[in-house]
């Protein structure tokens, strides 16, 4: 598994702990809002809200802060208006990063962002600087345990998955963006559980790293995710996983 995949699965394992859940019912809610607003408030016909709302209940999000965030993204109540975009940027060693955001104020979020890449040993960069190093995917990732490898491969292509891959001690089922939500129901419908089901921008190249340079990187990615208008971070690192889990 790529060092960025498997801090994609820590980070959904250490979601589920007291200490993160109010950040990540932060971020979750404002995906709620962002997808209601931009699909409507129907999940059965907003593939994109109807895994915001999976993953709000995977998270024990309670069922009126859904409907409340849904409501605020359709109008019919009263919020912040939200816009959703990205900054493109380095880590320490070159590494590259693409930072989705969700803000109601770009001038704050931008001295936010910057900040904190200053700080760890990165830089901001322009738009398209690394972009063309990510492909936008759905990633399914199932937990290997007591799954038969054969059985899951074919459930996912006859539900229109694009590949699987064995990562270690998960796999991750890729779609094409727009089929992820189907994708997530056929396995569901085929008794096969997941952790996560996300749009995700997968690096095309990989950046070997260990020793300080990983920790350095480690570091900015957290204090990247730590501010309340990032939704995500993508990166194209490969650090060990004994400094990951450390």
């Amino acid at each position: 598994m790529s060092g960025h995949s498997k801090w994609s699965t820590i980070k959904h394992k250490k979601a589920k702990t007291d200490a993160v859940r109010g950040r990540v019912f932060t971020k979750l809610i404002r995906e709620i809002t962002i997808a209601s607003r931009e699909g409507g408030g129907d999940p059965g016909g907003n593939p994109r809200l109807r895994l915001a709302i999976q993953a709000a209940k995977e998270n024990n999000m309670p069922a009126e802060n859904i409907e409340r965030a849904i409501k605020k993204g359709t109008g019919e109540l009263e919020g912040q208006i939200l816009e959703e975009f990205s900054y493109e940027g380095y880590g320490p060693a070159g590494v590259a990063l693409i930072i989705d955001v969700v803000s109601d104020n770009r001038n704050r979020t931008t001295g936010e962002v910057r900040h904190a890449l200053t700080k760890h040993g990165g830089s901001l960069g322009e738009n398209g600087c690394v972009s063309w190093n990510f492909e936008t995917r759905g990633v399914i990732t199932i937990d290997k345990k007591g799954v038969d490898e054969d059985r899951l491969m074919a459930a996912a292509l006859d539900a229109g998955a694009a590949d699987v891959s064995d990562e270690e001690d998960v796999f991750e089922v890729y779609t094409e963006p727009v089929d992820l939500s189907a994708v997530s129901e056929g396995l569901k419908s085929a008794k096969f559980s997941f952790d996560a089901a996300e749009v995700r921008k997968v690096p095309k190249t990989y950046v070997k790293l260990d020793g300080e340079d990983a920790r350095k990187v480690i570091r900015l990615v957290e204090a990247l995710e730590d501010l309340d208008d990032v939704q995500r971070v993508s990166a194209n690192f490969d650090i060990p996983d004994e400094i990951l889990q450390g």
